[in-house]
Parts: C-alpha cells; structure tokens; sequence
C-alpha cells in the first residue's frame, strides 16, 4: 500500500494528466497531453502520440469498473504493485526518455526537462532548481540511466529528499 507521500506525488501527476479536470483519466486526456507536449517540442505528435497512448493503454487495465475512466484509486492499483514489476517500469522509463529526448541525442537538458513539465501541467514553469537537483553527476544533462534511476525512484520511492521524488517537478498537493 502506498505511503502517504507516494499518494501525494502519484495525486500530482495524476491532476496534472486530467487534462479536463473530471477526476478521471479517459483517453482525450492523453490525447490532450501528447497535443501540448508536441506543440512545445514543435514536433509533429506522432512519437509522443504513440508514448502517450502505450501508457494510457497499460493504465486502462487498472480500470476495474470497465467504463474507459481511471481513477487515482485505479492508478494506485498499479502504483503499488511497481515493484513486483521492475521490467515494465524500466519498459516506461525508456520510453518516456525518448519521448523527452526531443532532439534524439540520448541525452535530456535542461530545456527538454523543461518542455516535459511544462507539457504535463500546461503551466509555464522554471524548473531549473530541479534540473540541478536531478542532475546527479552535474554534466548539466540526464543520460538514460540517469532519468530510469530517476523514474523508479519517483514511482515506487518514498523517500522525501530524494531527487527521483522531483521527475514531474515540484508537485505540492496537500496530504490525504
């Protein structure tokens, strides 16, 4: 079961992917999100299209009601069940890599760091405080093993000033 931190940060993430604001992650939410993101990368929404899609494929089989919306209940289902499932959550991790990497150098900067946040909560958003507290070897990018790190840490971490807690940014939702 999750912690109370985890449910925070998992809350942030998840009202930053209801794109509508209903309380439910439906398709057009995901939809939504790859539209914005590639707006800001100024790319055309076919790759991030196809990341977006994958995930919103793997969390509609946490939809236990059947009726195509996933509630933040839904998504703690597969939340708390991460560990048990360190392929997929690596499978995750290298996809949102590539969906981040927007210029294709294996690499993720500052600015590209930026444009996935700003994609995610369709707020301009300085995120250069987090960028330095993520960039663990100080080489001012993050390499794929970096972000995977990162991203495992965020997902299935509860450790508070860890700087995996940081990958969406500095989510502050109040406690349950």
């Amino acid at each position: 079961m999750a912690t109370k931190f985890q449910y925070r940060k998992i809350t942030g993430v998840f009202r930053a992917m209801d794109v509508d604001g209903d309380g439910y992650l439906t398709e057009s939410d995901f939809e939504a999100l790859a539209s914005r993101w590639a707006a800001i990368q100024g790319q055309p929404k076919g790759r991030i299209y196809s990341i977006m899609m994958n995930w919103w494929a793997t969390l509609l089989t946490a939809d236990r009601d059947g009726d195509e919306r996933v509630t933040l209940d839904d998504v703690m289902v597969i939340v708390d069940r991460l560990n048990e499932m360190p392929h997929a959550m690596a499978t995750t991790a290298l996809s949102m890599f590539d969906a981040v990497d927007a210029n294709g150098d294996g690499l993720i900067s500052a600015r590209e760091y930026n444009q996935m946040i700003v994609g995610w909560t369709g707020v301009p958003t300085d995120t250069d405080d987090v960028f330095d507290e993520l960039d663990g070897d100080d080489d001012g990018y993050l390499s794929r093993t970096e972000f995977g790190e990162l991203w495992a840490e965020f997902w299935s971490g509860d450790d508070q000033r860890a700087s995996g807690s940081l990958v969406f940014g500095r989510i502050d939702v109040p406690a349950r």
